[in-house]
């Protein structure tokens, strides 16, 4: 090939690249056009079918709350623009001046229906009902202002409600997850309206131009689904998509020296850990002795052995080496700096030596055989991480064998208490430590909603007490003592084994501007283009 061939070639190709920029952004333009790619799947587009951050990332986009949370995980108006405490048991809520899609007003009927429909979602692997458990009636006073009646004082319904997505009472009794998905329920308040939704692939969305707040830059938003870090990553240096979240670890220093490329980062209230599975006394199915043998008791329901299994975690080494120092090393919920967070709850520390004496002080001197589950597409460097927790068990005796599944067919066992051991992650998005507290390891409670993502089914008498007593603690000051209290007992008991708290990254070409938020939320409204 010829030096002019070679250079027409280089040409032609920078050409197609600006074109597909373009394409993909074109704001400056004025066609008000944006395509983004995140990373985690979405499984419904039920508003109310699974706590999950990646559906509620987008819920957020079609759908409001009546509290809102800022990028520091706040609390803020939201749907409603004031609320008040009128005595112990009611809380009173005013709603501002706004319309759902179809062009019906939010009222507060809208809410009472919203509130009994949540509970009734059928098959959710995470029910939203532990936000709405503690509502036990609701008071019409005018169409825009509503009183909720609580079985005891509630003190944190205000952040609960920030979590529950209104939906207009026209969809009538018991609308069907299908038809959120197929979008013939998709109806919200929020500054974008529904267009279609691809399992797996992509969500069109189109501007809401009746939506009450801040215009939208965007007139249309496509938002694909991309698991794949290195196709990710390339889908936005090629310019086929305008903005990706959870920038791989290995490209964010590429991308920070990239003067085509903006990186935004924040430390998130998402905290990665493990759950051993203690719903069976007698046998758990992915341990056995260490021949190979059945076992006649379950060794995770001893906490000598749970204990044993998170010290001997190197949380250091994960964090340097394997999130390239994309997280922050954890011994709790939240990070440092939040509310209810413990300041002299180090992570514990890695003690190869101790967790063999633990072992075998639970009659397990010469260890067992394991097998740890994690997904390999949702949380950053999930499948990494447990191939070296694997490898650091197996050096204190604890022969483990590592399976990571895509998280559609990982998550489905895991709510199934189908695993022995897995990695997961959690979002305390309300940023205060009950939100991981109640659902994470509370004693599973279906009616209450406590312990809904509680897979490892921990329980524990004394931590549910001490968990009823900070939810029922008005004064800001002692309510964050009595949590810490509860965190403490949790984390000693070993409930979840903590492992470290992502930092939250995002990337996008450089005509765009976009503020990292703590509870890792993409909200495409606040995008913005950039001169």
């Amino acid at each position: 090939m010829s030096d002019a061939e070679r250079d027409g070639n280089m040409l032609m190709r920078r050409m197609i690249a600006s074109l597909i920029a373009a394409a993909s952004l074109s704001a400056a333009a004025g066609a008000q056009t944006l395509t983004m790619a995140v990373g985690s799947p979405i499984t419904s587009m039920d508003p109310h079918y699974h706590t999950l951050t990646p559906n509620i990332q987008m819920s957020t986009n079609i759908f409001e709350t009546l509290v809102d949370m800022d990028d520091k995980s706040r609390p803020m108006p939201g749907l409603a623009d004031s609320w008040k405490v009128i005595d112990d048991t009611t809380w009173e809520f005013h709603l501002r001046d706004a319309v759902f899609h179809n062009g019906a007003k939010v009222t507060a009927e809208d809410i009472a229906y919203t509130l009994a429909r949540v509970p009734t979602v059928v098959n959710s692997p995470g029910s939203f009902i532990i936000y709405t458990q503690g509502v036990v009636g609701t008071e019409i006073i005018d169409s825009r202002t509503i009183r909720m009646k609580t079985a005891k004082v509630h003190p944190l319904l205000p952040l609960d409600l920030s979590e529950v997505f209104i939906i207009p009472r026209t969809l009538g009794a018991l609308p069907a997850t299908e038809d959120f998905n197929s979008g013939k329920s998709t109806i919200g308040s929020g500054p974008f309206r529904f267009v279609s939704y691809r399992s797996g692939d992509r969500v069109e969305l189109v501007r809401n131009d009746a939506y009450w707040g801040a215009k939208p830059a965007w007139e249309r938003a496509t938002v694909r689904i991309i698991p794949n870090d290195a196709a990710r990553t390339a889908a936005l240096l090629s310019g086929d998509v305008a903005l990706i979240d959870q920038v791989p670890t290995a490209d964010i220093a590429r991308l920070r020296t990239d003067t085509r490329m903006r990186v935004w980062e924040t430390v998130s209230d998402r905290i990665i850990y493990m759950i051993l599975d203690q719903s069976k006394p007698d046998t758990t199915p992915f341990v056995s002795g260490p021949n190979g043998e059945k076992l006649t008791q379950n060794p995770l329901r001893d906490q000598r052995v749970r204990e044993a299994l998170s010290i001997a975690i190197n949380r250091k080494l994960i964090v340097d080496r394997v999130m390239e120092d994309g997280a922050i090393a954890s011994g709790q919920f939240l990070p440092p700096g939040s509310y209810s967070h413990a300041p002299d709850l180090a992570p514990p520390t890695y003690d190869v030596a101790r967790a063999k004496k633990l072992l075998a002080e639970a009659g397990f001197p010469n260890g067992f055989r394991i097998t740890l589950h994690s997904s390999n597409d949702r949380y950053l460097n999930d499948a990494k991480i447990v191939q070296a927790i694997g490898q650091m068990w197996t050096r204190v005796g604890i022969q483990t064998v590592v399976e990571s599944l895509p998280w559609a067919s990982f998550v489905g066992h895991a709510n199934k208490q189908d695993y022995s051991a897995a990695l997961l992650g959690w979002g305390l998005s309300t940023g205060e430590g009950l939100n991981g507290l109640r659902p994470l390891v509370a004693t599973f409670d279906a009616a209450k909603g406590l312990g809904s993502v509680n897979r490892g089914r921990y329980s524990n008498a004394e931590l549910d007490r001490l968990i009823d007593i900070a939810s029922s603690i008005t004064d800001d000051a002692k309510r964050e003592q009595a949590i810490i209290t509860a965190t403490k007992f949790a984390m000693q008991d070993v409930a979840i084994i903590p492992l470290h708290n992502q930092k939250v990254t995002w990337a996008s070409q450089k005509t765009l501007s976009y503020v990292p938020r703590a509870d890792e939320q993409t909200r495409i409204a606040l995008i913005k283009p950039v001169p």
